[in-house]
C-alpha cells in the first residue's frame, strides 16, 4: 500500500450483507475506485456474514464483490450475523457493538450502503462521525424501519449527506421528510472497459455457447425474484414474445431465477403450462458473475419493474454491451434509455412487440449507444462520491473547530 493510502482519509462502509444486487455492485465499484485512487483508505464492515434471499443462502466469502474488494486491498470484516440464526434485528449484542465501535473510531467518515445499516449508527454507543448514506431506490415507504432510521440519523446530527443515485431517489426521499440540503445526486456509472460490445465472429461464438442461433432475437432479464421486479409481468411478456418469434430466446438470471425457487416454478406452470414448446426456449441461469458476456450475446435487455427502481444498472450495463434497453416507466429508467432504447406500459402484448422492434433496430441504434458511453462512465461517479465524502469530512472539522 502506498504512503498516500496509509495517510489518506479513512472511510468505513457499512453493508447489511453481501448478496446479489445492483446496489452492492455499484457501491463496491465506488469503494474500490476510491481506495485505489490513493486519496482515501477504505474498509468495509458487513453486519451479516451470510444472508438468505430469494431462496438462496449467500455467504460473504463467496460473493464476487467481496473478492474484488479484497483483491483491491480493501479490508472487509463482518459482525458474524446470519439470517439463518434468530437474533434481534433492531438491536446489537455487546460483542457486536464493541467490534463495530472499534472500527468506527478509526474512521474519519462512515458510508452506509442504503439506509438499513443506520440502525447501527443510531445506537447510543456508536462514535459520532460524519455519516454519508448512499441510497439506490425510489420507494422509501417500502423499506420497513429504514426510512425512520435515516430521519433519526438526520435529527441526531449524525447524517452529513445523502448520496442519491437518481433524481427519482432524491425527489422521493425529500417528499418522505429527509432534509433537502442533505440530498446530493451522483448518477450511477459502470466500468466501460468491462462492459463493452462484442462483435463479429466472437459474438457469434458467444451466442452459440448459450444456444442462441445467429438469426434469433435474444432477450436477457437480469433481476432477483422479487415483487419489485415484477417477474410475473416479464414471464407473461416472454410468453407473448416467444409465441410471436419462433426463433426467439429468453434468458433469466439473478437470485431466485432457477427451477429450485418454488415460487418461480409455480409461475412457469401457470403461465407456460399449456405451451411447453415455448418454455423450452426460456433459460433459467440463476446468479451469474459474467453478466458482461450475457449482455453482449443478447439483443435486448429487459426490465419490467413495478416500483422502487432508481437508476437500474442492468439497463446501463446491457446497453453498453450492445443490447437495446426496454423498460417500464420506473425511477430514472426512462431518461437512462432515452435515445438508445424504449419505454413501455405494463401491457405484456406491448412489451413483447417492443422487444421485437428493439431487436430489429439493434444495429441502427449502435451509433447512439456508442455516443452515450461517456455519460455512463464510473470515473464520473467516483469523482462525485469523492467530492461528497471530502466535503462531509471538512464540514465536520469546521464544526469541531467552532466548538
Amino acid at each position: 500500500m502506498s504512503v498516500i493510502q496509509r495517510n489518506g482519509l479513512r472511510v468505513l462502509s457499512l453493508y447489511e450483507g453481501f448478496f446479489s444486487g445492483g446496489a452492492r455492485v455499484l457501491h463496491s465499484t465506488v469503494v474500490t475506485g476510491l481506495h485505489q485512487g490513493g486519496r482515501q483508505q477504505h474498509s468495509v464492515l458487513s453486519l451479516h456474514h451470510e444472508v438468505k434471499r430469494e431462496s438462496t443462502l449467500q455467504r460473504m466469502e463467496d460473493d464476487p464483490r467481496y473478492r474484488a474488494l479484497r483483491a483491491a486491498g480493501v479490508r472487509v470484516t463482518s459482525l458474524g450475523r446470519s439470517t439463518e440464526v434468530e437474533h434481534d434485528p433492531r438491536g446489537f449484542t455487546d460483542a457486536e457493538m464493541t467490534a463495530a465501535v472499534r472500527q468506527a473510531r478509526t474512521a474519519d467518515v462512515i458510508l452506509s450502503l442504503k439506509e438499513q445499516p443506520l440502525r447501527l449508527v443510531n445506537q447510543p454507543g456508536f462514535p459520532h462521525k460524519p455519516v454519508v448514506a448512499c441510497l439506490h431506490r425510489s420507494d422509501p415507504e417500502h423499506q420497513g424501519h429504514a426510512l425512520d432510521d435515516l430521519i433519526t440519523a438526520a435529527e441526531l446530527g449524525k447524517l452529513s449527506a445523502v448520496v442519491c443515485c437518481a433524481e427519482s431517489t432524491r425527489d422521493a426521499y425529500q417528499q418522505a421528510g429527509v432534509p433537502a440540503e442533505l440530498l446530493k445526486v451522483v448518477p450511477n456509472g459502470i466500468n466501460l472497459v468491462r462492459f463493452r460490445p462484442v462483435r463479429g465472429a466472437r459474438r457469434l461464438a458467444l451466442r452459440g455457447s448459450l444456444g442462441i442461433a445467429p438469426e434469433s432475437t435474444a432477450v436477457v432479464y437480469a433481476a432477483r425474484y422479487d415483487a419489485m421486479k415484477n417477474p410475473e409481468l416479464f414471464l407473461r411478456s416472454a410468453r407473448e414474445f416467444l409465441d410471436l418469434q419462433p426463433s426467439g430466446q429468453v434468458l433469466m438470471c439473478g437470485a431466485g431465477m432457477t427451477g429450485a425457487n418454488p415460487d418461480l416454478a409455480d409461475d412457469l406452470t401457470r403461465i407456460f403450462g399449456d405451451r411447453p414448446d415455448l418454455l423450452g426456449r426460456l433459460q433459467l441461469l440463476g446468479v451469474r458473475h459474467d453478466m458482461e458476456l450475457l449482455y453482449a450475446a443478447a439483443d435486448v435487455v429487459a426490465l419490467t419493474s413495478a416500483f422502487g427502481e432508481a437508476a437500474p444498472l442492468c439497463l446501463i450495463e446491457g446497453a453498453m454491451c450492445g443490447a437495446v434497453p426496454v423498460t417500464t416507466p420506473v425511477g430514472d429508467a426512462p431518461s437512462i434509455v432515452s435515445g438508445i432504447g424504449f419505454v413501455t406500459s405494463y401491457d405484456p402484448v406491448e412489451i413483447a412487440a417492443t422487444w421485437i422492434e428493439a431487436g430489429a433496430r439493434r444495429e441502427s441504434l449502435r451509433p447512439a449507444r456508442d455516443a452515450a458511453r461517456p455519460r455512463f462512465s464510473h470515473v464520473r461517479m467516483i469523482a462525485g462520491y469523492t467530492q461528497v465524502i471530502e466535503r462531509a469530512h471538512k464540514e465536520a472539522g469546521r464544526r469541531l473547530t467552532r466548538v
